[in-house]
């Protein structure tokens, strides 16, 4: 990993699963990060900001406040996701979903003008964007949208860029299961993939980084999912 000393980067949802991994390796490699969070939090050598991706007016406080960042991260899932059969969802459920869109569209929008020339946002997908899997075609939806907004995002943002990852099952806190039950269903979910295991958050934090670094990449997806699309 490069030095990115002198390098100042925000991360919504740094404090849990992937959003924190990214954190971690940007501190690492010695970029000043600040964290944001609905909750609060004391993750050692980051400062930490609580806001909701929603609050628009919270976020340009943060923005304001921390003007000429480098990096912007999101990885925020904005609220709670409509999970099951479509033509037995509740539809105010799978509207709810894209929370995690607008929480997106926010943080761009609101971010952007504060960025330092050269800055890079890092966005996150997910497969079910483009593999359709019993129960998720509310998630695929949105991370449909979340894909298409990076790759128009990337038109009028430049010279910043903007990039995503798509991760494929990742064993985040975000599953509540424990146990065997918990190992079961990665094993079950993830047996036909090239890789049939679930994905480590620090996979999926490298390639943000990777996203971040490099200067010639931008509307790019970057996918991270033990072959689950291909498949």
């Amino acid at each position: 990993m490069s030095n990115l000393k002198a390098k100042k980067a925000i991360v919504f949802g740094g404090t849990s699963g992937i959003g924190l991994e990214i954190a971690k390796l940007l501190v690492e490699a010695g970029a000043e990060v600040v964290t944001v969070s609905r909750r609060e939090s004391s993750a050692e050598g980051m400062q930490h900001e609580v806001a909701d991706v929603l609050d628009r007016e919270a976020l340009e406080n943060i923005f304001q406040k921390h003007a000429g960042f480098d990096f912007l991260v999101n990885a925020a899932t904005g609220g709670a996701r409509a999970i099951g059969p479509f033509l037995e969802m509740d539809l105010d459920g799978f509207q709810g979903s894209f929370a995690k869109l607008w929480g997106y569209v926010n943080t761009v929008r609101l971010g952007a003008p504060h960025m330092a020339k050269g800055g890079a946002i890092v966005l996150l997908s997910g497969y079910p964007a483009r593999k359709w899997r019993p129960g998720v075609l509310a998630i695929g939806t949105v991370g449909n949208a979340v894909e298409g907004f990076i790759k128009m995002a990337a038109n009028e943002i430049a010279p910043l860029r903007i990039n995503g990852v798509s991760p494929g099952l990742i064993d985040t806190p975000m599953f509540a299961m424990e146990g065997q039950a918990r190992q079961d269903y990665f094993n079950d979910t993830t047996r036909n993939n090239l890789i049939p295991r679930a994905g480590k958050p620090e996979e999926v934090a490298s390639a943000a980084i990777f996203l971040l670094e490099n200067e010639f990449v931008t509307g790019t997806i970057v996918d991270v999912d033990g072959g689950a699309i291909v498949t």
